[in-house]
Protein backbone atom coordinates (compact mmCIF):
# COMPACT_ATOMS: atom_id res chain seq x y z
CA UNK A 1 0.00 0.00 0.00
CA UNK A 2 1.01 3.66 -0.34
CA UNK A 3 2.43 5.17 2.68
CA UNK A 4 -0.47 7.38 4.28
CA UNK A 5 0.00 11.12 4.35
CA UNK A 6 -0.30 10.81 8.61
CA UNK A 7 2.84 9.31 9.14
CA UNK A 8 5.38 12.21 7.63
CA UNK A 9 9.38 11.36 7.15
CA UNK A 10 11.31 12.78 10.29
CA UNK A 11 13.20 15.89 9.08
CA UNK A 12 14.70 16.57 12.32
CA UNK A 13 18.35 17.27 12.98
CA UNK A 14 18.55 14.24 14.75
CA UNK A 15 17.20 11.77 11.71
CA UNK A 16 20.17 9.09 11.19
CA UNK A 17 23.16 9.95 13.01
CA UNK A 18 25.44 7.77 12.10
CA UNK A 19 27.16 6.18 15.33
CA UNK A 20 31.17 4.84 15.51
CA UNK A 21 31.46 2.13 16.84
CA UNK A 22 28.20 0.44 16.22
CA UNK A 23 28.10 -3.20 17.71
CA UNK A 24 26.07 -4.58 14.65
CA UNK A 25 29.08 -3.18 12.00
CA UNK A 26 32.14 -3.03 14.18
CA UNK A 27 35.72 -5.05 12.63
CA UNK A 28 38.24 -4.14 14.78
CA UNK A 29 38.47 -7.28 16.70
CA UNK A 30 37.31 -9.16 13.90
CA UNK A 31 39.69 -12.40 14.57
CA UNK A 32 38.90 -12.56 17.74
CA UNK A 33 35.13 -12.51 17.15
CA UNK A 34 35.38 -15.14 14.74
CA UNK A 35 37.04 -17.53 16.70
CA UNK A 36 34.92 -17.01 19.24
CA UNK A 37 31.76 -18.11 17.49
CA UNK A 38 33.58 -20.99 16.02
CA UNK A 39 34.98 -20.39 13.24
CA UNK A 40 37.43 -18.51 10.98
CA UNK A 41 36.17 -16.54 8.18
CA UNK A 42 37.63 -17.38 4.70
CA UNK A 43 39.55 -15.56 2.65
CA UNK A 44 37.37 -13.46 0.18
CA UNK A 45 36.95 -10.11 -1.98
CA UNK A 46 37.68 -7.37 -0.18
CA UNK A 47 34.12 -6.30 2.03
CA UNK A 48 33.30 -2.53 2.52
CA UNK A 49 32.03 -1.22 5.94
CA UNK A 50 28.23 -1.55 6.29
CA UNK A 51 26.45 1.84 7.44
CA UNK A 52 25.14 1.67 10.92
CA UNK A 53 22.66 4.28 11.67
CA UNK A 54 21.32 4.75 15.52
CA UNK A 55 17.94 4.27 14.82
CA UNK A 56 15.46 1.87 17.08
CA UNK A 57 12.83 0.33 14.52
CA UNK A 58 9.13 -0.11 16.76
CA UNK A 59 8.23 -3.54 16.20
CA UNK A 60 4.93 -2.70 16.31
CA UNK A 61 5.03 0.35 14.13
CA UNK A 62 7.48 -0.85 11.94
CA UNK A 63 6.74 2.12 9.12
CA UNK A 64 8.04 5.12 10.62
CA UNK A 65 11.10 3.80 11.42
CA UNK A 66 11.17 1.92 7.84
CA UNK A 67 10.63 5.48 6.25
CA UNK A 68 13.49 6.95 8.26
CA UNK A 69 15.74 4.47 6.85
CA UNK A 70 14.47 4.54 3.46
CA UNK A 71 14.88 8.33 3.37
CA UNK A 72 18.77 7.97 3.85
CA UNK A 73 19.63 4.77 1.74
CA UNK A 74 16.66 6.18 -0.89
CA UNK A 75 17.12 10.10 -0.80
CA UNK A 76 15.55 10.27 -4.49
CA UNK A 77 12.51 8.56 -3.43
CA UNK A 78 9.55 10.78 -2.65
CA UNK A 79 8.26 9.82 0.36
CA UNK A 80 4.20 9.90 -0.18
CA UNK A 81 5.33 7.59 -3.63
CA UNK A 82 6.92 5.09 -1.01
CA UNK A 83 4.80 1.48 -1.01
CA UNK A 84 5.23 -0.98 1.49
CA UNK A 85 4.78 -4.88 1.67
CA UNK A 86 4.86 -6.61 5.34
CA UNK A 87 5.81 -10.38 5.00
CA UNK A 88 4.36 -12.17 7.72
CA UNK A 89 5.97 -15.83 6.86
CA UNK A 90 9.12 -15.22 9.10
CA UNK A 91 8.75 -16.93 12.70
CA UNK A 92 12.33 -14.43 14.40
CA UNK A 93 12.19 -11.16 12.66
CA UNK A 94 9.41 -9.39 11.42
CA UNK A 95 9.91 -7.73 7.44
CA UNK A 96 9.05 -4.90 5.60
CA UNK A 97 9.73 -4.46 1.58
CA UNK A 98 10.22 -0.88 0.48
CA UNK A 99 9.68 -0.14 -2.93
CA UNK A 100 8.28 2.64 -5.55
CA UNK A 101 7.95 1.00 -8.96
CA UNK A 102 5.35 -1.53 -9.35
CA UNK A 103 8.17 -4.14 -10.33
CA UNK A 104 9.61 -3.84 -7.04
CA UNK A 105 13.33 -3.65 -9.41
CA UNK A 106 14.69 -1.37 -6.70
CA UNK A 107 13.19 -2.52 -3.34
CA UNK A 108 14.53 -2.32 0.32
CA UNK A 109 13.39 -4.98 3.00
CA UNK A 110 13.76 -3.74 6.48
CA UNK A 111 14.16 -6.84 8.75
CA UNK A 112 13.27 -5.95 12.59
CA UNK A 113 14.66 -7.98 14.90
CA UNK A 114 12.56 -10.41 17.04
CA UNK A 115 12.14 -10.01 20.92
CA UNK A 116 14.96 -10.89 22.95
CA UNK A 117 16.03 -12.85 19.43
CA UNK A 118 19.71 -12.30 21.00
CA UNK A 119 19.11 -15.00 22.70
CA UNK A 120 18.85 -16.91 19.73
CA UNK A 121 21.09 -15.23 17.05
CA UNK A 122 24.56 -13.70 17.16
CA UNK A 123 24.04 -10.27 15.33
CA UNK A 124 27.29 -9.75 14.64
CA UNK A 125 28.22 -12.96 13.39
CA UNK A 126 25.23 -12.40 11.18
CA UNK A 127 26.67 -9.44 9.34
CA UNK A 128 29.72 -11.12 8.68
CA UNK A 129 28.67 -13.94 7.14
CA UNK A 130 25.82 -11.80 5.33
CA UNK A 131 28.85 -10.38 3.51
CA UNK A 132 31.07 -13.32 3.52
CA UNK A 133 28.29 -15.15 1.19
CA UNK A 134 27.77 -11.61 -0.59
CA UNK A 135 31.42 -12.06 -1.65
CA UNK A 136 30.45 -14.95 -2.99
CA UNK A 137 28.18 -14.50 -4.94
CA UNK A 138 25.37 -16.10 -2.65
CA UNK A 139 23.66 -13.12 -1.30
CA UNK A 140 21.75 -9.95 -1.74
CA UNK A 141 23.31 -6.46 -0.82
CA UNK A 142 23.16 -5.57 2.88
CA UNK A 143 22.76 -1.56 2.65
CA UNK A 144 22.96 -1.00 6.19
CA UNK A 145 22.16 -1.92 9.91
CA UNK A 146 20.35 0.17 12.44
CA UNK A 147 20.17 -0.74 16.46
CA UNK A 148 17.49 -3.10 16.03
CA UNK A 149 17.66 -5.15 12.80
CA UNK A 150 19.02 -4.37 8.92
CA UNK A 151 18.27 -3.36 5.61
CA UNK A 152 19.09 -5.34 2.50
CA UNK A 153 18.53 -5.78 -1.23
CA UNK A 154 14.98 -7.71 -2.32
CA UNK A 155 15.88 -10.97 -4.36
CA UNK A 156 14.04 -11.36 -7.46
CA UNK A 157 12.08 -14.55 -7.48
CA UNK A 158 9.41 -16.63 -5.69
CA UNK A 159 9.95 -17.74 -2.16
CA UNK A 160 9.01 -21.48 -2.54
CA UNK A 161 6.77 -24.31 -0.78
CA UNK A 162 6.99 -27.54 0.48
CA UNK A 163 5.07 -28.44 -2.81
CA UNK A 164 7.78 -26.69 -4.32
CA UNK A 165 10.89 -28.24 -2.93
CA UNK A 166 10.05 -31.33 -4.39
CA UNK A 167 10.04 -31.01 -7.85
CA UNK A 168 13.06 -32.27 -9.38
CA UNK A 169 14.31 -29.66 -11.65
CA UNK A 170 13.91 -27.47 -8.42
CA UNK A 171 15.50 -29.69 -5.50
CA UNK A 172 18.63 -30.21 -8.06
CA UNK A 173 18.95 -26.50 -8.03
CA UNK A 174 19.09 -26.39 -4.43
CA UNK A 175 21.25 -29.26 -3.75
CA UNK A 176 23.58 -26.83 -6.59
CA UNK A 177 23.42 -24.29 -4.48
CA UNK A 178 24.13 -25.67 -1.15
CA UNK A 179 26.76 -27.44 -2.75
CA UNK A 180 28.59 -24.01 -3.64
CA UNK A 181 27.97 -22.71 0.09
CA UNK A 182 29.52 -25.51 1.29
CA UNK A 183 32.00 -25.10 -0.61
CA UNK A 184 33.10 -21.06 1.01
CA UNK A 185 35.91 -23.10 3.51
CA UNK A 186 38.96 -21.64 5.16
CA UNK A 187 42.92 -22.03 4.79
CA UNK A 188 44.00 -24.32 6.87
CA UNK A 189 42.34 -26.81 9.69
CA UNK A 190 38.40 -26.48 9.95
CA UNK A 191 37.34 -25.14 12.88
CA UNK A 192 34.46 -26.85 15.42
CA UNK A 193 30.97 -26.84 14.23
CA UNK A 194 28.58 -24.63 15.87
CA UNK A 195 25.70 -27.38 16.36
CA UNK A 196 26.97 -28.42 20.21
CA UNK A 197 27.63 -24.92 21.45
CA UNK A 198 24.61 -23.92 20.14
CA UNK A 199 22.46 -26.65 21.23
CA UNK A 200 23.87 -26.41 24.67
CA UNK A 201 23.30 -22.79 25.51
CA UNK A 202 19.70 -23.07 23.93
CA UNK A 203 19.30 -26.15 26.40
CA UNK A 204 20.69 -23.68 29.48
CA UNK A 205 18.16 -21.23 28.67
CA UNK A 206 15.41 -23.45 28.97
CA UNK A 207 16.51 -25.22 31.62
CA UNK A 208 17.35 -22.06 34.16
CA UNK A 209 14.22 -19.63 32.58
CA UNK A 210 11.69 -21.41 31.10
CA UNK A 211 11.32 -25.05 32.70
CA UNK A 212 8.54 -23.92 35.17
CA UNK A 213 6.46 -23.10 32.48
CA UNK A 214 6.91 -25.87 30.01
CA UNK A 215 3.71 -27.84 28.66
CA UNK A 216 3.33 -31.73 30.01
CA UNK A 217 3.97 -32.19 26.56
CA UNK A 218 7.23 -31.20 26.68
CA UNK A 219 9.44 -34.36 27.71
CA UNK A 220 11.72 -33.48 31.47
CA UNK A 221 14.15 -31.44 31.06
CA UNK A 222 16.26 -34.42 32.88
CA UNK A 223 15.38 -35.97 29.89
CA UNK A 224 15.94 -33.48 27.10
CA UNK A 225 19.71 -33.50 29.02
CA UNK A 226 20.15 -37.16 28.38
CA UNK A 227 18.93 -37.15 24.67
CA UNK A 228 21.05 -34.33 23.76
CA UNK A 229 24.30 -36.05 25.45
CA UNK A 230 23.23 -39.13 23.73
CA UNK A 231 23.00 -36.92 20.86
CA UNK A 232 26.42 -35.22 20.76
CA UNK A 233 27.72 -38.78 21.74
CA UNK A 234 26.16 -40.41 18.38
CA UNK A 235 26.62 -37.87 16.38
CA UNK A 236 30.44 -37.23 16.53
CA UNK A 237 31.24 -39.88 15.23
CA UNK A 238 30.07 -39.99 12.25
CA UNK A 239 32.92 -38.14 10.44
CA UNK A 240 30.39 -35.88 8.34
CA UNK A 241 32.65 -32.94 7.02
CA UNK A 242 32.48 -29.47 8.67
CA UNK A 243 31.32 -26.98 5.88
CA UNK A 244 30.39 -23.56 5.87
CA UNK A 245 25.98 -23.78 6.00
CA UNK A 246 23.40 -22.11 5.79
CA UNK A 247 21.76 -23.86 8.95
CA UNK A 248 18.25 -22.89 8.15
CA UNK A 249 16.97 -23.89 5.17
CA UNK A 250 13.36 -23.75 4.92
CA UNK A 251 10.94 -23.66 2.10
CA UNK A 252 10.63 -19.67 2.32
CA UNK A 253 14.41 -18.94 2.82
CA UNK A 254 14.92 -20.35 -1.04
CA UNK A 255 14.04 -18.04 -3.71
CA UNK A 256 13.73 -19.23 -7.48
CA UNK A 257 14.32 -17.10 -10.31
CA UNK A 258 12.88 -18.80 -12.71
CA UNK A 259 14.11 -16.45 -15.69
CA UNK A 260 17.93 -16.63 -14.09
CA UNK A 261 17.06 -20.37 -14.04
CA UNK A 262 18.48 -20.38 -10.51
CA UNK A 263 17.84 -20.46 -6.32
CA UNK A 264 19.43 -18.28 -3.79
CA UNK A 265 18.90 -18.71 -0.08
CA UNK A 266 18.19 -15.82 2.40
CA UNK A 267 18.58 -15.35 6.17
CA UNK A 268 21.74 -16.03 7.84
CA UNK A 269 21.22 -15.81 11.03
CA UNK A 270 21.60 -19.34 12.11
CA UNK A 271 25.21 -19.29 9.24
CA UNK A 272 28.37 -20.57 10.25
CA UNK A 273 30.43 -24.05 10.68
CA UNK A 274 28.67 -26.92 10.99
CA UNK A 275 28.39 -31.00 10.10
CA UNK A 276 27.23 -31.19 6.29
CA UNK A 277 25.23 -33.46 6.80
CA UNK A 278 23.39 -31.33 9.67
CA UNK A 279 22.53 -29.24 6.73
CA UNK A 280 21.04 -30.92 3.94
CA UNK A 281 19.15 -32.80 6.93
CA UNK A 282 17.71 -29.85 8.56
CA UNK A 283 16.37 -28.88 4.78
CA UNK A 284 14.81 -32.50 4.48
CA UNK A 285 13.08 -31.94 7.25
CA UNK A 286 11.85 -28.97 6.16
CA UNK A 287 10.20 -30.67 3.59
CA UNK A 288 7.35 -31.28 6.51
CA UNK A 289 6.76 -27.04 6.44
CA UNK A 290 6.37 -24.91 9.02
CA UNK A 291 2.76 -23.56 9.77
CA UNK A 292 1.10 -27.05 8.70
CA UNK A 293 3.81 -29.58 9.71
CA UNK A 294 3.07 -32.84 7.84
CA UNK A 295 6.05 -35.61 8.19
CA UNK A 296 4.23 -37.53 5.73
CA UNK A 297 5.88 -35.25 2.66
CA UNK A 298 9.66 -36.11 4.29
CA UNK A 299 11.24 -37.05 1.15
CA UNK A 300 11.43 -40.65 0.21
CA UNK A 301 14.70 -42.39 0.20
CA UNK A 302 14.16 -42.43 -3.65
CA UNK A 303 14.33 -39.07 -3.93
CA UNK A 304 16.95 -38.48 -1.18
CA UNK A 305 19.09 -40.03 -2.94
CA UNK A 306 18.77 -38.30 -6.13
CA UNK A 307 18.91 -35.12 -4.01
CA UNK A 308 22.43 -36.39 -2.59
CA UNK A 309 23.52 -37.43 -6.00
CA UNK A 310 23.59 -33.90 -7.27
CA UNK A 311 25.13 -32.45 -4.27
CA UNK A 312 27.95 -34.55 -4.33
CA UNK A 313 28.45 -34.24 -8.01
CA UNK A 314 27.96 -30.63 -7.56
CA UNK A 315 30.71 -30.57 -4.45
CA UNK A 316 33.38 -33.44 -6.41
CA UNK A 317 32.83 -32.32 -9.86
CA UNK A 318 32.20 -35.59 -10.90
CA UNK A 319 29.96 -38.48 -10.74
CA UNK A 320 29.65 -39.78 -6.93
CA UNK A 321 29.56 -43.55 -5.97
CA UNK A 322 27.15 -45.17 -4.91
CA UNK A 323 28.67 -46.14 -1.59
CA UNK A 324 29.07 -42.22 -1.60
CA UNK A 325 25.66 -41.47 -1.64
CA UNK A 326 24.44 -44.36 0.83
CA UNK A 327 26.68 -43.16 3.18
CA UNK A 328 25.76 -39.44 3.04
CA UNK A 329 22.51 -41.16 3.48
CA UNK A 330 22.84 -42.44 6.52
CA UNK A 331 24.45 -39.70 7.87
CA UNK A 332 21.75 -37.11 6.45
CA UNK A 333 19.15 -38.87 8.33
CA UNK A 334 20.72 -39.30 11.87
CA UNK A 335 21.73 -35.72 11.90
CA UNK A 336 18.29 -34.81 10.84
CA UNK A 337 17.66 -35.80 14.91
CA UNK A 338 19.61 -33.02 15.54
CA UNK A 339 17.36 -30.80 13.70
CA UNK A 340 14.29 -31.67 15.14
CA UNK A 341 16.06 -31.42 18.76
CA UNK A 342 17.59 -27.93 17.75
CA UNK A 343 14.70 -26.04 16.38
CA UNK A 344 12.24 -28.06 19.51
CA UNK A 345 14.70 -26.26 21.85
CA UNK A 346 14.74 -22.76 19.84
CA UNK A 347 10.35 -22.89 20.08
CA UNK A 348 10.26 -23.42 23.73
CA UNK A 349 12.79 -19.85 23.68
CA UNK A 350 10.46 -18.15 21.06
CA UNK A 351 7.02 -19.34 22.95
CA UNK A 352 8.64 -17.17 25.98
CA UNK A 353 9.74 -14.16 25.03
CA UNK A 354 8.69 -13.78 21.22
CA UNK A 355 5.68 -11.61 20.34
CA UNK A 356 5.17 -13.08 16.83
CA UNK A 357 1.83 -14.50 16.06
CA UNK A 358 2.93 -18.51 16.08
CA UNK A 359 1.97 -21.22 17.86
CA UNK A 360 5.94 -21.94 19.28
CA UNK A 361 4.93 -24.71 21.70
CA UNK A 362 3.13 -27.04 19.45
CA UNK A 363 5.57 -26.42 17.23
CA UNK A 364 8.10 -27.62 20.25
CA UNK A 365 5.49 -30.60 21.26
CA UNK A 366 5.73 -31.39 17.30
CA UNK A 367 9.79 -31.42 16.54
CA UNK A 368 9.99 -33.45 20.41
CA UNK A 369 7.40 -36.45 19.07
CA UNK A 370 9.13 -36.55 15.56
CA UNK A 371 12.33 -37.06 16.75
CA UNK A 372 11.66 -39.94 19.75
CA UNK A 373 9.27 -41.10 16.94
CA UNK A 374 11.77 -41.57 13.91
CA UNK A 375 15.13 -42.26 16.57
CA UNK A 376 14.54 -45.95 16.65
CA UNK A 377 14.60 -46.28 12.39
CA UNK A 378 17.61 -43.53 12.30
CA UNK A 379 19.35 -46.24 14.98
CA UNK A 380 18.40 -48.77 12.41
CA UNK A 381 20.63 -47.02 9.86
CA UNK A 382 23.82 -48.63 8.89
CA UNK A 383 26.64 -46.97 7.85
CA UNK A 384 28.53 -47.99 4.63
CA UNK A 385 31.93 -48.83 5.53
Amino acid sequence: MAVPPSAPVPCSSFYLRRQAPCPQCSWGMEEKAAASAGYWEPPGPPRAAVPCFSVVVDQDDILPGALRLIRELRPHWKPEQVRTKRFKDGITNKLVACYVEEDMRDCVLVRVYGERTELLVDRENEVRNFQLLRAHGCAPKLYCTFQNGLCYEYMQGVALGPEHIREPQLFRLIALEMAKIHAIHANGSLPMPTLWHKMHRYFTLVKDEITPSLSADVPKVEVLEQELSWLKEHLSQLESPVVFCHNDLLCKNIIYDSAKGHVRFIDYEYAGYNYQAFDIGNHFNEFAGVNEVDYCRYPAREIQLQWLNYYLEAQKGTAATPREVERLYAQVNKFALASHFFWALWALIQNQYSTISFDFLRYAVIRFNQYFRVKPQVLALEMPK
